[in-house]
C-alpha cells in the first residue's frame, strides 16, 4: 500500500469513489503545485494530507475561475460555482466530481468549513482587480481577498480551538508572500494586464508603468525592487512566529512554507532585470534541501 492510501486510510476515506476523486485532485495539485503536494505528503500526518489536497485544489479551481476565459463570462462562472458550493456545505451532497472531496474534508474538518464563506466572499476582490493606487489598497486586498484565501489551507494547520493569535501571525506571513508574488511574477501579470505593485510606489521611484511593459531595466527599477524584496524579507522574518503557534505535527510544514518564500525573494534579488521577463521561483536544489531536512524534522516529531 503506497502513502497516498495509507492516508486516504488514515482520514477515514473509505468510499472507493470518494478515494478516486481525493486521487484525481492530488493529481491535479501535483500539476500545478509541485512542490506543495510533495511536502503535504511528506511532512504532515497522514490523516491531514487529503483534506489539504482538497482544500488547495477548491482555491485553485476558484482562482482559475476568476482568472481564465472572457473577462466578460468569468463573473457569472464564478456566480455558479459558488451557489454550488455554497448548496453543497448547506446540504452535504454534490455531483460535482470536483467539488465532492472539498464537502468530504469540510464535514470532518469543521475549521475548513467556517474558512470557506471567507474565501468565497472575498473572491470577487480578485475577479475584479487591475492595481492599486496605494499601499493602503494593497493592505485592504490582503484583508479582502488573500489571507480569507491563504486560511482556507492554513487554517488546517493552526491550532485546535482559537486561531486568533495563529491567524494573525498568518496575516503578516501573506503581507510578505503576497508582495513576493507581485514582485517575482510582475512580468506575467503585466501580460494579463495587471499592475501589482502601487501607483504611489512606483511614483516614488520615478518608475511608470510604459518603462515596466517595455521592459527597461533601470537604475529607478532596480531601487524600487530592492525596496520591495527588502520589505519582503522583513515581514517574512517578522512572519516566522507562525511556526511555533502550529502544533508541533504542523510546524515542519509550516516552516517549509516560510523557507520557500525565502528561496523565492533570494531567487528574484540575484537577477533583478529578469523579473521583466520571467517569474522566479525557489531553485531546486534550495528546494529539495529544505524539504530534506524539514522531512527529518518530521520524522522526528513522529516518533
Amino acid at each position: 500500500m503506497g502513502s497516498w492510501e495509507r492516508a486516504l486510510d488514515a482520514a477515514g476515506i473509505d468510499d472507493p469513489g470518494l478515494r478516486g476523486d481525493y486521487g484525481r485532485q492530488r493529481e491535479q495539485v501535483t500539476a500545478y503545485r509541485r512542490e506543495a503536494a510533495l511536502a503535504a505528503g511528506l511532512l504532515l500526518p497522514p490523516r491531514l494530507v487529503p483534506h489539504v489536497i482538497a482544500a488547495t485544489a477548491f482555491m485553485h479551481r476558484t482562482d482559475t475561475l476568476l482568472d481564465s476565459g472572457p473577462v466578460d463570462e468569468r463573473r457569472p462562472a464564478y456566480a455558479r460555482w459558488e451557489q454550488e458550493v455554497v448548496e453543497g456545505l448547506a446540504t452535504g451532497r454534490t455531483d460535482n466530481p470536483e467539488l465532492r472531496p472539498l464537502l468530504a474534508s469540510a464535514a470532518a474538518r469543521p475549521v475548513l468549513r467556517e474558512r470557506i464563506p471567507g474565501h468565497l466572499a472575498g473572491a470577487l476582490a480578485d475577479l475584479d482587480f487591475t492595481g492599486f493606487a496605494t499601499e493602503s489598497d494593497y493592505q485592504a486586498y490582503l484583508d479582502g481577498y488573500a489571507l480569507p484565501a491563504f486560511m482556507v489551507v492554513a487554517a488546517l494547520l493552526g491550532p485546535d480551538g482559537d486561531q486568533s493569535a495563529y491567524e494573525a501571525a498568518c496575516r503578516v506571513f501573506i503581507d510578505a508572500s503576497q508582495r513576493l508574488d507581485f514582485v517575482s511574477d510582475l512580468a506575467e501579470d503585466l501580460a494579463d494586464g495587471r499592475l501589482t505593485i502601487p501607483a504611489d510606489t512606483l511614483g516614488r521611484h520615478g518608475v511608470t508603468r510604459a518603462d515596466l511593459e517595455q521592459g527597461r531595466d533601470t537604475p529607478a527599477f532596480r531601487a524600487l525592487v530592492a525596496e520591495q524584496l527588502d520589505q519582503v524579507d522583513r515581514t517574512l522574518a517578522a512572519a516566522r512566529t507562525v511556526v511555533d503557534l502550529a502544533p508541533p505535527a504542523h510546524r515542519p510544514m509550516v516552516r517549509c512554507m516560510v523557507g520557500l518564500e525565502a528561496l523565492t525573494s533570494a531567487t528574484a534579488r540575484a537577477d533583478v532585470p529578469a523579473l521583466l521577463r520571467r517569474s522566479a521561483g525557489p531553485s531546486k536544489l534550495g528546494a529539495l534541501r529544505l524539504l530534506a531536512r524539514e522531512y527529518l524534522r518530521a520524522r522526528r516529531v513522529a516518533r
